[in-house]
């Protein structure tokens, strides 16, 4: 078992297989894109597939795939089923903005799957193209009922933000009525790449009584283990609500989690600088047991929470979530 300096369990890692995305939304990075790696400055496939296997040896049961917009990256649906084989390795999820995955969901559903995060702010096609730069509500809402007919257990997760989609906040929420879903509302953080300051008017507790004033009975049920968002269900509704307090980082304290940037750099908690560079450690030539070591040492440095970590930045200025993966 991987533990940190503060007896927390570190059994979930969330690996970024690209920088790049087919939508450009205004709380991740800028209008016209970031300046994308080369494939060389990416790990390669063979790299995280070894840095999966020795993790679940470690102690990782859970692995998300994020990006950028993973499906970008040719190739992922191989990766992905040498992960599912993966002894240990209890659950494979994917974030994704549902533009690109609808013809392989017969095969991630074959392959075990075992969760879509489906990032979704609006339910509105002019606020969608006004947040993510691009069209496409219709082929993502198309993804989300083949998701629902394959069975596969499915998130929603929406940025709440002030002058964009508070709008949506109700609209969005009515879709747990018929959908066993869980549509989550996401505090903004400062990740966008400088191409937005956020406005962090709309904190956890502003979202729930926003939600409470049109769904007066909606009750708190209990938060799982390691859950990051406070969790709630409305009656006779077939899905549920959470909130996820990412800006005001309630969930530090029960914090399993650790990073791998599309570059390889580790990082202990969202909101810290990368720690050290596993692609540079492999392309070095450090054998397993060596790469292991690093990684304890790593990890047992964890700050105890995103405020603290975030004293550890010496650069000012906003990075871009896809840089450091979703």
């Amino acid at each position: 078992m991987l533990e940190d300096s503060y007896g927390r369990e570190i059994n979930y890692l969330r690996l970024a297989v690209t920088d790049r995305c087919n939508l450009r939304c205004t709380y991740c990075m800028p209008i016209n894109g970031l300046h994308w790696l080369p494939q060389t400055a990416l790990m390669s496939y063979e790299e995280m597939e070894r840095i999966c296997t020795l993790l679940v040896q470690m102690g990782i049961t859970k692995i998300r795939i994020t990006g950028g917009e993973p499906f970008i990256r040719k190739g992922m649906l191989p990766f992905l089923e040498k992960l599912s084989k993966l002894k240990g390795l209890e659950k494979t999820s994917i974030t994704t903005n549902g533009l690109l995955i609808g013809d392989f969901i017969p095969q991630l559903k074959a392959i075990g799957i075992g969760a879509i995060n489906l990032s979704l702010d609006t339910l509105d096609e002019n606020r969608f193209l006004k947040i993510a730069n691009r069209k496409g509500l219709n082929k993502v809402l198309h993804t989300l009922d083949q998701l629902l007919e394959y069975d596969i257990p499915v998130k929603i997760n929406t940025v709440a933000m002030e002058d964009q989609n508070i709008e949506d906040i109700i609209p969005l929420v009515n879709l747990t009525k018929d959908k066993p879903i869980s549509v989550r509302f996401i505090e903004e953080m400062p990740f966008s790449g400088g191409s937005r300051t956020p406005i962090l008017n709309w904190n956890y507790k502003r979202i729930l009584a926003h939600i409470q004033e049109e769904f007066p009975n909606i009750e708190k049920i209990q938060d799982p283990r390691h859950s990051t968002s406070l969790n709630y269900h409305i009656p006779h509704h077939k899905g549920n609500v959470g909130i996820i307090a990412a800006y005001s980082r309630l969930f530090c304290g029960d914090c399993n989690r650790i990073r791998i940037t599309p570059t390889g750099g580790m990082r202990t908690c969202l909101y810290a600088p990368p720690q050290f560079n596993l692609k540079e450690a492999m392309r070095e030539g450090k054998s397993d047991q060596e790469l292991e070591q690093l990684l304890i040492q790593q990890i047992k440095g964890k700050p105890q929470n995103g405020w603290e970590a975030q004293k550890l930045k010496k650069k000012k200025g906003q990075e871009s979530m896809a840089n450091i993966g979703g």
